[in-house]
């Protein structure tokens, strides 16, 4: 057993092997096969997007595929060239090389080596919980704005509309809007049929290779139309014939200058890439369950780039339109994104030239139809229902995704979500607590009909204690100090704080000097080992008094009711603690008349 989990440690594949059955594989190698037919297309436009030859896009989505699908996380996601990872690409190397050229091809595979490298670091030093922090808002807001951008981009081929690459949405929308009459009939009417036949297929039976159907049916129409009319006529264009080749051999260049220029690159493309990929295995495990390790996403994603260096390919990463068409395709197990990789090399080999009879537009309705699916519009509308922080998540999320460059729309989700938690925590609730009598073991309750000791304040804080949070928790603590000067004493119940950083423990130690002053004294109760850590280390304990800290209620109401002024207790009528006595039955009508709701302080009044 041990064993077995060391070797899943290292060879994350052997989890999902021993799901495989004739079943499972059959559906993945069909799912394999659509992938493999989408990225022909895909890997020759990419190419030309990053300024590398159309035959690195193919080679690109080889050999990574495959290696991340085997060292992964992600059942779903497929890696390779994509549009956001080729254009940040060119634009920062272009700068450097001409584009096409051997020496820019030279540094595009160095690149990705460094790229893969600095990856897989970062997975195995356990960075992968940084993705985390991208939440679920941002992913759903980033996958339909990605989704919105895919079906732009390929409106003009499915339009058949001749529209030059732009870098803003909105000029490829206002070009499309003020040029209908250019719009090509038989080219949409391939396009409309796959998109058709593709949602009719999906709807009859998911579990049918609906997508290879569609494309086979619209490459059919083309063919047909091309026949009869003449392709001079129709202009219906086609993807045209690959070269059979396997990925050469290549390496990285290891000089100190290359290295030195390509360094920045290389980190910023990493964290774009790495979000990139995670982002997309995220979106898609909302609709599958199956759980994300950030970690293990890092590892396959750096390994597969490194290996990938090796066999000509440039900087890959997580593809939208792959890994929503491998999902959309009934994908069980990796093994399907794997097996795309290696069916290309097949096709690349056997059938290359058979791609001059596959539509582009067949290719646009085809990725059309997967962006469609890819926005979830159920958990949109609970999001945007359900809280409006997250729901201005979102919406920031999809528009900067719609309007900025894809790595400031991720980073800007993130930052917005950071700074509503940030919110969030910086403001921890402080509320009074007393003895419920109604209770038998007197459980420390909160309720507006219980009275409160004259002599001591009880207060739960709850959530860490850091400087985030110091000054709102040192405010309240000054405002309780201010309305309630009788009551000198305050137990702090601990129980939850799970982190106390140096300016909470110093904000304990000062709470504890003023009360002192007073002629009270602070005490804590349940402090978690957690929290402790900081406390011992930093003789906070000390100084607050290890007498003052306690782990059982008893002992501490009994340790601090020695402290108080039994003078007030013997006129006292509340008699909340069994160490006060039965009040006489009098005291007991005026007990159950008495509460323990606080005035209005300023600002605070949520908190308290």
């Amino acid at each position: 057993m041990n064993f077995h989990f060391q070797a899943t440690k290292y060879f994350p594949f052997l989890r999902w092997g021993k799901n495989l059955t004739k079943e499972t594989i059959r559906i993945d190698l069909l799912a394999g096969l659509t992938g493999a037919a989408i990225v022909l297309p895909q890997g020759v436009a990419f190419a030309a997007i990053a300024g590398m030859p159309p035959e690195y896009g193919l080679y690109t989505s080889m050999v990574p595929a495959i290696i991340a699908a085997l060292w992964g996380s992600s059942w779903h996601l497929v890696s390779g060239p994509t549009t956001a990872a080729s254009i940040v690409m060119f634009s920062s190397l272009s700068v450097i090389a001409t584009p096409g050229s051997a020496e820019y091809i030279s540094m595009a595979i160095t690149l990705a080596f460094m790229v893969g490298i600095i990856q897989l670091v970062m997975g195995l030093v356990r960075l992968g919980t940084l993705v985390n922090f991208i939440s679920h808002s941002v992913i759903i807001g980033f996958t339909a704005g990605a989704a919105c951008l895919i079906v732009a981009k390929q409106g003009k081929t499915f339009l058949g509309i001749d529209l030059h690459d732009s870098e803003h949405l909105t000029q490829d929308i206002s070009y499309l809007f003020t040029h209908w009459d250019a719009l090509h009939p038989l080219a949409t009417a391939v396009a409309m049929t796959t998109l058709v036949v593709g949602t009719i297929a999906h709807k009859i039976d998911p579990r049918f290779p609906g997508m290879i159907a569609a494309l086979l049916l619209g490459s059919i129409v083309a063919v047909l139309l091309n026949l009869s009319f003449g392709q001079e006529f129709t202009g219906i264009e086609m993807v045209g014939a690959l070269p059979r080749q396997l990925p050469p051999l290549s390496a990285p260049e290891f000089s100190l200058e290359v290295l030195r220029d390509l360094a920045p690159l290389a980190l910023a493309m990493t964290l774009f890439a790495l979000t990139e990929a995670v982002s997309i295995a995220r979106s898609i495990s909302v609709k599958s369950g199956q759980p994300i390790s950030g970690n293990q996403e890092f590892i396959g994603q750096g390994l597969s780039n490194i290996a990938g260096s090796f066999f000509s390919s440039y900087v890959a990463t997580g593809s939208f339109n792959r890994s929503g068409a491998n999902y959309d395709s009934g994908a069980r197990t990796p093994l399907a994104a794997a097996s795309a990789g290696v069916i290309l090399i097949i096709i690349v080999l056997a059938v290359a030239p058979l791609t001059a009879y596959l539509p582009k537009a067949a290719v646009a309705g085809l990725l059309i139809l997967v962006a469609w699916r890819l926005i979830n519009f159920a958990q949109i509308a609970k999001i945007l229902r359900a809280d409006k922080n997250e729901a201005g998540i979102l919406i920031v999320t999809f528009l900067s995704t719609l309007f900025l460059k894809l790595e400031f729309a991720i980073l800007l989700g993130v930052i917005l979500s950071l700074m509503i938690y940030l919110r969030k925590t910086s403001k921890p609730k402080l509320l009074p607590r007393v003895p419920n009598p109604n209770s038998r073991n007197r459980k420390f309750w909160t309720g507006v009909n219980l009275p409160e000791c004259p002599q001591l304040k009880i207060l739960r804080l709850d959530d860490s204690l850091y400087f985030g949070s110091v000054a709102h928790v040192g405010e309240l603590l000054r405002r309780y100090r201010e309305h309630y000067p009788e009551q000198k004493h305050l137990l702090l119940l601990t129980k939850g704080i799970n982190q106390i950083d140096v300016a909470g423990a110093e904000l304990l130690v000062s709470e504890a000097r003023e009360r002192r002053k007073k002629g009270g004294d602070l005490y804590l109760y349940r402090l978690k080992d957690s929290a402790a850590r900081v406390m011992n280390k930093g003789g906070y304990c000390d100084e607050i008094g290890t007498d003052n800290i306690y782990d059982s209620k008893d002992e501490a109401i009994a340790g601090i009711f020695e402290k108080l002024d039994k003078d007030i207790c013997a006129t006292c009528t509340k008699r909340i603690f069994l160490e006060c006595g039965s009040p006489d039955p009098v005291s007991r009508r005026r007990q159950d008349k008495t509460t323990i709701s606080d005035p209005e302080l300023p600002n605070a009044a949520d908190s308290i």
